[in-house]
């Protein structure tokens, strides 16, 4: 292996997609992580000031060298990053995997690596340098390296707060493999991991780089540049082409031989630079031989790699055909993980992790269970393009309707595709293969033998290609099943792409009974076959045609389950009472088939009708076989009778909560569940009727109201406004403007002061305060006597540090108070909410509503509430009682509200904020609470923004959503801690705090509760799933998955409303049929964060602190059992009475 010239540049052929050259993705890098024990390099800017890489020495087999965060390992002490960033190359020696000016220090990126001399490693790594020099002597590495640059982003991008959204991070390997002659640099670059391919340096872009460099080289009188290979050039495409092009033979994976001591003197790439198509298939190869009758037909297992439970990262099936991931479910214990299993399953420990097991009368992997003998459905969608024959232009399938049925008890399934146009349907007869995996999964089951779902469930991928003879046109199948609805129903998503051929319209289509052989191992179950089929033309004419078929299905397993434990090599699939046809009246291919899962080689004939079928069991009744040919019939779950015919068991209903009732919306009509299935309906106060229809009651009675003021009627209430010229409440008003804080302070000492000649006087020595034309406290107040003079907050409180002596004055800061709303904005496009109840949601610098007309968005009916040019405004909350809108703000970090009724944007938190995220007020209270993401804490305070005081402020590390439950006195938080997401509550006060939810969470982002229901729901960008579960209840269920990247949650009724980055969005999803309903999309397409219900009126219900403030002097903090008083953090002398929670 030599070097051919030192300005070689890689280059590789592009010769299409075939499974065996797919890019590489994350989860085919060799295992990293604090899984397979890696070191983390640290964040070098929290170490060296002047610097942000940190070094790591690290010694091979045949040399040493260090590691550096901007994506190079150095075989010298590296110099200042100015001398080599944009100056390549540099004057020390270097691998450079991908160099740049990058930066781990956001919590996002992480660099891991190790020492590793695993035969798992060392054998990966022999397999891709013996495939990169086919032609030399194969080697066997000693010793290996592994780097791993985890999301590394561009040093000088804006800040990421963390959601792996807003700044983009690269992911790449470098493997150093040696043994005693030789080492070489295996360098992994997954296509998911590269989203840029230039960093800025001083100013200006420079493209990242690749390659070799020995550094500088001492000779007898002067030192000189030594060989320096590069692999990349100045173009950004040579960058992007790391991931596409290879000279290994595997696409985004390149090897290089760099010898040993002196470095890089010999550098020399990988020669198989050409991408392999895959060979067209030849029929039998010419060492098989047909089993003749009586022989056992010798089958010989895949290969796959043996299941290491101490190693929680993807394990990749070692087989070039064969372009799958599989991984086990079954890490940590039942305890933790005891929701994952089924509800008509048990939950095992073992030494290694958790299984799940179908109870008796049921079956399946643990994870998914059914009732035995009870038919099953199977719903899903088709996509993709398919070519007819020599027709240059694809039929398309966009989201046809896919619906299968199945008599488990004797094996038969049926399979309709619908909307399939006439120019494809005939041709698709041939492919009864598309119902074959579901004739699979719920075969009939021969003595000693299970079926799919028995042993995977139905939970799996399957891919399956399809090879017409003799023309070779190939058709792709793709299935994912998704397991279990929320009605009973199986899940299957379709993708078909290629092309089959043409089979006239008219003709019909024969396949004869078949058999097929199953190979099962870990993780992966394969099958291939050749078949024979009769197309019959309109003519009369026939034609025998063949196709050859293999799939593989991959699938999540647990090595301890019963069904692995009981589960055979291989099993024949046999398939007899095939039926094709297409419906051109209703454009609908429909296929038929029975399936018995058995032995390979055939075995005695089994004559007990449970075996072949013949039984005549109702369809919802399992056949349980006896002596000979006796057999029984026995209702499935859920049904009874005697077996030949069953019905179904009505089970009671809580109408309430799965939204089957007939109350009323639930802005007039609670409905209360009263047991069995019943259920009561009655009008919300304010409301007048049966439940079912509720009326508004007109509570405009004389007298409601101060005779000075004007009674309005609301839905469900009413308000008062004192009529113009006089001031207060509506319930009591004069003609005497109300008088501030800071007047009534003055006026109570000016009350009690002494009268001279010129009128009322203070008494020696008394400080008066000062109040400005609004009636506000001046920031500076002085001191009339005594000449000092300090400065105060916006409750007229000194601010320690700031009180001066006579004849001097503090620098004080303006307080910020805001005149009192003076009516609507003026702003042409923004508008005070009407009646009703609302969306809020924030985008940018605006704040938007839809209204709801029952559920539905009326989103032509959406307007902007408020504008604040420049602002990022990241929680919404909403206050039913004073009709305001609070919101968190992170650019100039603060807490402000306005009146949706109209009015002025007021400040209410500005200082000690770092950056306020989510917000959750609690009506009864009159209290507010917020996370900040950079301070790590919860705070309160009050709606004015005074009395405030931290409440949790340990354990915390990027808390965002939070919300309140007033009449219960809890309260909710998420922390999208990447390291250790968690969902938690407490009680208003902070006390009883413990953790709800933390295992499978990613990016938990959202948070909303249901006091209805008594849900709490949650959306997570990292998992991609909104989920519910009942906080005292313990349990939990998803009801949404495929989400993209959900933001923001709030919830009203039935329905479940979540923002979502990526689309842009506001979509509505019904909580009970876990299904989407709407979305909608503002004219302005740009990420929309929080998102709160505005309510008609306020929910039901009370807590300690809505009356008297619950007998508190400061902060009334509601408990499940009543009440905490707190006192604010900086309440020193203010005579605040501290008490914990009570009556």
């Amino acid at each position: 292996m030599v070097w051919q010239e030192q300005g070689w540049l890689l280059c590789a052929s592009f010769l299409g997609f075939v499974a065996s050259v797919q890019s590489i993705t994350r989860g085919e890098l060799f295992h990293y992580g604090p899984s397979v024990r890696d070191q983390l390099l640290e964040d070098g800017r929290k170490v060296l000031q002047s610097s942000h890489y940190l070094l790591i020495p690290i010694t091979t087999l045949s040399f040493s060298f260090q590691i550096n965060t901007n994506g190079f390992v150095a075989t010298a002490q590296p110099t200042s990053e100015s001398t080599y960033l944009g100056n390549m190359p540099p004057k020390f020696g270097i691998i450079a995997a991908l160099l740049g000016d990058l930066d781990t220090s956001d919590g996002v990126g992480k660099v891991f690596f190790r020492q590793d001399s695993s035969p798992d490693v060392l054998t990966q790594a022999a397999h891709y340098i013996n495939r990169a020099f086919p032609e030399d002597d194969e080697v066997s590495p000693t010793h290996a390296v592994v780097i791993t640059w985890v999301n590394v982003a561009t040093q000088g991008e804006p800040q990421s707060r963390g959601d792996g959204i807003e700044k983009k991070g690269n992911t790449f390997q470098l493997v150093i493999a040696s043994l005693e002659t030789a080492s070489y640099a295996i360098l992994l670059y997954p296509r998911d991991g590269m989203q840029f391919s230039s960093t800025p340096v001083q100013g200006s872009n420079v493209v990242m780089h690749a390659g070799f460099s020995k550094g500088s080289v001492r000779g007898f009188l002067f030192s000189s540049q030594g060989p320096y290979y590069r692999t990349t050039t100045d173009d950004e495409a040579s960058v992007r082409a790391l991931t596409e092009e290879t000279n290994s033979g595997l696409r985004g994976i390149w090897v290089y031989e760099i010898g040993t001591s002196p470095y890089f003197t010999n550098v020399a790439p990988g020669e198989v630079t050409d991408l392999p198509t895959e060979a067209t298939p030849q029929g039998p190869p010419e060492d098989y031989e047909e089993a003749s009758e009586g022989e056992q037909i010798e089958v010989h297992p895949i290969q796959y790699q043996p299941h290491q439970p101490d190693n929680q990262e993807v394990l990749v099936v070692d087989d070039p055909d064969i372009n799958v991931d599989v991984f086990s479910y079954n890490l940590g214990t039942c305890a933790s993980n005891r929701n994952k299993c089924s509800q008509f399953a048990d939950c095992r420990d073992y030494s290694s992790g958790y299984c799940c097991s179908c109870r008796p009368g049921f079956y399946g992997n643990g994870i998914q269970c059914l009732a035995e003998g009870k038919p099953q459905r199977m719903n899903g969608k088709v996509y993709g393009k398919v070519y007819v024959g020599n027709s240059p232009s694809p039929v398309e399938f966009t989201s046809n309707d896919l619906h299968s049925y199945i008599v488990v008890n004797d094996g038969r399934s049926y399979v309709a595709i619908s909307d399939i146009p006439y120019t494809l349907g005939p041709s698709l007869q041939p492919l009864s293969a598309l119902g074959g995996v579901i004739g699979w999964a719920f075969a009939l089951e021969q003595p000693g033998f299970k079926n799919g779902f028995s042993i995977i469930g139905g939970e799996f991928t399957r891919q399956a290609e399809v090879t017409f003879l003799p023309g070779n046109e190939k058709l792709t199948i793709r299935q994912e099943f998704k397991g279990i609805d929320e009605h009973d129903h199986l899940v299957v998503s379709t993708t078909l792409e290629g092309r089959v051929p043409e089979v006239l319209h008219g003709s019909t289509v024969q396949i004869d009974p078949y058999s097929e052989i199953y190979q099962y191992s870990n993780n992966l179950i394969t099958s291939s076959s050749t078949r024979e089929y009769v197309v019959s033309s309109p003519d009369g004419n026939t034609d025998t045609r063949t196709f050859q078929w293999r799939q593989t299905i991959t699938f999540q397993s647990c090595q301890h389950g019963e069904s692995f434990r009981d589960m055979k090599p291989t099993q024949m699939l046999s398939v007899d009472q095939v039926f094709v046809m297409y419906d051109a009246g209703n454009n609908l291919i429909r296929f038929a088939m029975s399936n018995k899962i058995g032995d390979i080689n055939g075995g005695q004939p089994e004559e007990n009708p449970c075996f072949t079928g013949r039984h005549g069991c109702d369809t919802n009744a399992v056949c349980r076989p006896g002596q000979e040919t006796q057999f029984t019939c026995q209702c499935a779950a859920g049904f009874n009778g005697d077996g030949r015919t069953c019905y179904e068991v009505k089970r009671p209903v809580d109408s309430c909560e799965d939204g089957t009732h007939n109350c009323d919306i639930p802005e007039r009509a609670q409905c209360s569940y009263s047991g069995g299935s019943s259920y009561i309906c009655s009008c919300l106060p304010g409301f007048i009727g049966d439940g079912r229809a509720c009326q508004d009651i007109d509570e405009c009675q004389p007298g409601r109201c101060h005779q000075d003021a004007v009674c309005y009627n609301t839905q469900g209430s009413f308000t008062c406004q004192c009529r113009p010229g006089y001031h207060g409440d509506g319930f009591y008003c004069s003609q005497g403007k109300t008088k501030t804080q800071c007047e009534n302070h003055r006026d109570s000492l000016q009350g009690s002061s002494e009268f001279g000649p010129r009128g009322p006087r203070p008494p020696v020595g008394q400080y008066i305060p000062t109040c400005d034309e609004n009636g506000a406290y001046v920031p500076m107040q002085c001191h009339g006597s005594t000449g000092h003079c300090w400065c105060v907050d916006r409750n007229g409180r000194e601010i320690p540090g700031t009180r001066s002596g006579p004849g001097s004055r503090p620098m004080c800061i303006d307080n910020g108070v805001v005149p009192p709303p003076v009516g609507p904005t003026t702003r042409p496009d923004v508008h005070p909410l009407p009646p009703g109840t609302h969306l809020l949601f924030a985008q940018s610098g605006r704040i938007e509503h839809i209204p709801l007309e029952g559920y539905v968005m009326k989103k032509g009916d959406a307007k902007a509430v408020l504008h604040l040019p420049e602002k990022v405004i990241i929680g919404v909350a909403y206050d039913c009682v004073e009709k305001m809108v609070y919101w968190t703000e992170i650019t100039s970090p603060s807490i402000s509200k306005a009146s949706i009724q109209g009015g002025e944007p007021i400040a209410v938190i500005r200082s000690d904020v770092d950056s306020p995220e989510g917000i959750a007020i609690d009506h009864l209270g009159r209290t507010m609470f917020w996370t900040d993401s950079m301070k790590d804490r919860i705070e309160v305070a009050s709606l004015d923004g005074s009395q405030r005081r931290v409440i949790i402020d340990s354990d915390l590390v990027n808390p965002r959503a939070i919300i309140t439950d007033p009449p219960n006195g809890n309260l909710y938080w998420a922390d999208w801690n990447r390291d250790a997401p968690k969902i938690e509550t407490s009680y208003m006060d902070g006390s009883n705090r413990r953790v709800l939810v933390k295992d499978d969470l990613g990016l938990p982002n959202g948070l909303t509760y249901d006091s209805q229901s008594s849900l709490l729901c949650w959306v997570d960008a990292g998992t991609h799933k909104m989920e519910c579960t009942h906080p005292g209840h313990g349990d939990r269920r998803k009801i949404m998955e495929g989400l993209q990247y959900p933001f923001g949650i709030t919830s009203f009724g039935k329905n479940i409303y979540y923002t979502d980055w990526r689309r842009d969005a506001v979509i509505a999803v019904d909580r009970h049929a876990g299904k989407e309903l709407d979305e909608f999309q503002p004219q302005k397409r740009t990420k929309i964060y929080g998102i709160a219900t505005a309510y008609a009126q306020c929910p039901s219900g009370q807590n300690y602190c809505a009356v008297n403030n619950g007998g508190c002097t400061h902060l009334c903090l509601a408990t499940p059992t009543g009440r905490s008083c707190k006192c604010p953090d900086n309440a020193v002398g203010v005579g605040c009475v501290d008490r914990d929670s009570g009556y």
